[in-house]
Formats: structure tokens, C-alpha cells, sequence
């Protein structure tokens, strides 16, 4: 096989191993991300009462664990986020999540005003990832869900290189991926258990030269 042309990281962090938080965990959770939306700078916003949390797999990456989140607020905004801790399996853990972190953050962007949208997305920094020549790569979260039918798996793909993939649960998925890399970007790609592709979506706001068909 030759040399790989784009050496970039793949693949980097571990497939979702539990099954969508419930229960007590789903309550830890919860105390954790409420209180990252109380820190939220609103800007004069009145954000609302948040609603039911709908969580995302997880996905564990540079010794943290990740569980993305999203909840409407009765003001109409969507806050989003995630709940991050400590894999307790290392060597010097004790077995159990520790040294929780949460991020929550909010926009007035939903989906149901947005009908041409094919993914609905949300993403996060979480770390970079140092590659050859100086490059820099943004170790980019990211957890949506797709808003057509039929989907089975969801990839991350950096110039058409598939740089991470998702099955998805309970039709949500988390990823991931290296992005800003060497000026190329990241689209999210959905895909039938046949591996037809079914819709595609970028990070970045579209300049209007795409329509929804293209997919």
C-alpha cells in the first residue's frame, strides 16, 4: 500500500460504549449541564426555562469522556453542550467518572427554521491535534441529528477522507474529528446501511451557491 498523501489523524477517539444516559446517571448529568447554562453570558438574552435533555452518545478521546446535549427553552432558543469526565478505568482511577466538566452554550438557529437543512448540527472545540510542517488540526466535537430518513451511519470527512464515523443511536450521533486542517474543512455525511449517501451538511454557513438537491 503507498504512502498516504493526507497524514492526518483518524479515528481517534472510541465508539460509543453505554447506551443513552437514563436513570440516576441521566440525573448526574443533568446537575452538571444545568449548571454550565447558568454560566451562560446571554447577552441581555432571556433564555427561558430549559426543557427535557436529549442526550448523545459517547464518545471517549485524550482520557475524557464526552456526552453532547441539547435542550429547548421555553423562550424558544436551543442550548446545547456537553457533560465531560474523567475515564475512570486509567490506572490511578478508581473505577467511576470523576472530575466532571460541562460546557453549555445557546442559539435562536433550530432547525424548524431552517427547512433546507439536512443534519442538524452542533460542535465544540475539545482539544488540536499537531501534524507535519507546523500544521494545526481542531479537534472538533460534534452531535446532531439527521433530519432525513433511512440514515444508519454518519462520517466526518476532511477533503473526502473519512476521518470519523458514527453508527447511530436512537437516530443520534457523535463525532470525533480533526477540522481547519491545511485549509480543508470538515462536512458531515449521512449514509444508508447500503452506504448510499443520503444527505451531507458543513460547520460552516453555506454561501448560498448549494441547495438542499445536492446531496
Amino acid at each position: 500500500m503507498p504512502p498516504i498523501e493526507r497524514f492526518v489523524i483518524r479515528f481517534a477517539a472510541e465508539p460509543p460504549q453505554e447506551a443513552l444516559p437514563y436513570g440516576r446517571w441521566a440525573d448526574t448529568l443533568r446537575g452538571y449541564f444545568l449548571a454550565a447554562v447558568d454560566n451562560i453570558e446571554s447577552a441581555g438574552e432571556e433564555l427561558g426555562t430549559p426543557g427535557d435533555i436529549v442526550w448523545f452518545p459517547d464518545r471517549s478521546y485524550g482520557g475524557r469522556t464526552y456526552v453532547p446535549a441539547t435542550a429547548r427553552t421555553s423562550n424558544g432558543h436551543e442550548l446545547f453542550g456537553y457533560v465531560s469526565f474523567a475515564d475512570g478505568s486509567a490506572p490511578d482511577g478508581n473505577g467511576a467518572p470523576d472530575d466532571f466538566e460541562a460546557h453549555a452554550d445557546f442559539t435562536s438557529e433550530t432547525a424548524d427554521d431552517n427547512p433546507d437543512w439536512r443534519i442538524d448540527l452542533n460542535d465544540e472545540i475539545v482539544g488540536r491535534w499537531r501534524g507535519e510542517d507546523g500544521n494545526v488540526a481542531d479537534m472538533t466535537l460534534i452531535w446532531g441529528i439527521p433530519l432525513v430518513e433511512g440514515g444508519a451511519v454518519v462520517t466526518a470527512e476532511l477533503a473526502d477522507l473519512a476521518v470519523d464515523q458514527c453508527t447511530l443511536v436512537d437516530y443520534r450521533f457523535t463525532l470525533v474529528a480533526p477540522d481547519a486542517y491545511r485549509s480543508d474543512y470538515l462536512d458531515v455525511k449521512l449514509f444508508s446501511a447500503r452506504g448510499d449517501e443520503l444527505a451531507r451538511e458543513s460547520l460552516y454557513e453555506d454561501d448560498g451557491e448549494e441547495d438542499g438537491d445536492d446531496a
